[in-house]
């Protein structure tokens, strides 16, 4: 099993490399984001300094990891469905490999991706943070690895109902993307309407945020076992509709 699933991985991540423009999408478009907002606001002078300061010390790599979380995400769902339809997933589902293997071999594609985007993310940062500045990478990255791995399970069951390949990204961004007025990245949760915090509260974005951005703080990882086990919920809870709902061809 353990042999199918790292040959598997690894053809699916060279699959993925021979198409320039997904991996462009996945993978530097949001280095590309990180480096050109973090020239503007580094050039910023004035009153607003401080605050345009703050936003790039946390705010900034808080903003990216989440479109790195997303890319990853919407990447899944296009490419599940593009087997489905192209009848490479009933083709896969007859071999000796597990259907757990064949989706694991997906999610592990994802995280790897995750991990070398943040990477390219924090070498590309290095010139907007002071030497001195202590920044907990890893731990940050780990972190970013648990959401990521958190909305992929959503990924999954939004990849389970999709009719065809053409409406994929489509549906699955109009579903995503709409969770990032509502997660705190922009306004605080508690700044928000009473109606519209109850709604963040039910969206898994909310806890990715919280957690991202306290460990980005350096603040304990004690302090935020509520969004990791949000999190954990929410992976249980998608990933058990999807084994319901989910459809090979």
């Amino acid at each position: 099993m353990l042999r199918g699933l790292r040959k598997l991985t690894w053809l699916e991540i060279k699959i993925f490399l021979r198409e320039p423009l997904g991996a462009f999408g996945s993978i530097l478009f949001p280095v590309l984001v990180f480096v050109v907002a973090g020239r503007f606001v580094g050039g910023l002078r004035g009153p607003g300094s401080l605050a345009a300061a703050g936003f790039l010390r946390v705010g900034l790599p808080v903003f990216v990891s989440v479109l790195i979380a997303l890319s990853a995400v919407l990447s899944l769902v296009t490419v599940i469905s593009i087997y489905r339809e192209g009848g490479i997933l009933k083709r896969l589902r007859a071999t000796p490999l597990r259907p757990q293997t064949i989706l694991a071999a997906h999610v592990l594609v994802k995280l790897a991706l995750t991990a070398l985007t943040m990477a390219l993310m924090v070498l590309a940062g290095k010139r907007y943070f002071p030497a001195h500045t202590h920044v907990p990478i890893f731990g940050f990255t780990v972190a970013l690895l648990i959401a990521t791995w958190s909305i992929l399970s959503i990924g999954f069951l939004i990849a389970s109902i999709v009719p065809t390949a053409r409406f994929a990204q489509p549906i699955g961004a109009a579903i995503l993307y709409p969770m990032i007025g509502l997660c705190g990245l922009f306004v605080p949760v508690q700044s928000l309407p009473p109606a519209l915090q109850a709604v963040a509260r039910v969206v898994p974005l909310t806890y990715a945020v919280s957690l991202l951005d306290g460990i980005w703080k350096g603040e304990a990882w004690s302090a935020h076992l509520g969004d990791v086990a949000a999190l954990v919920a929410v992976f249980a809870v998608c990933t058990a509709l999807s084994a319901k709902v989910f459809r090979w061809e």
